[in-house]
């Protein structure tokens, strides 16, 4: 993804953290994250229900910003940008 604002353009890494329960997806998210550059984005699909609160509280307090919160079923996907800074 190459400047792209499109929350719906393709992610630059996707994590699977199905079936792990908090706060395992959120961790797993950071170290992810951590690994990737400014502004990359990356995909999280996880069934934690209480992932939907984590995440958007990671995001206002982080500065990586949720483009996208979806839920599917069981299953939650969560499309966040990397800050610049970060």
């Amino acid at each position: 993804m190459s400047g792209s604002t499109d929350p719906g353009a393709e992610p630059t890494q996707r994590l699977d953290v199905s079936g792990e329960t908090c706060p395992m997806p959120l961790l797993r998210a950071k170290l992810a994250l951590n690994q990737l550059p400014g502004g990359a984005t990356l995909e999280v699909t996880a069934t934690d229900p209480r992932s939907e609160r984590d995440f958007q509280t990671f995001s206002a307090q982080s500065g990586n910003e949720l483009l996208r919160a979806e839920r599917h079923g069981e299953q939650f996907v969560y499309l966040l940008r990397k800050a610049a800074d970060a």
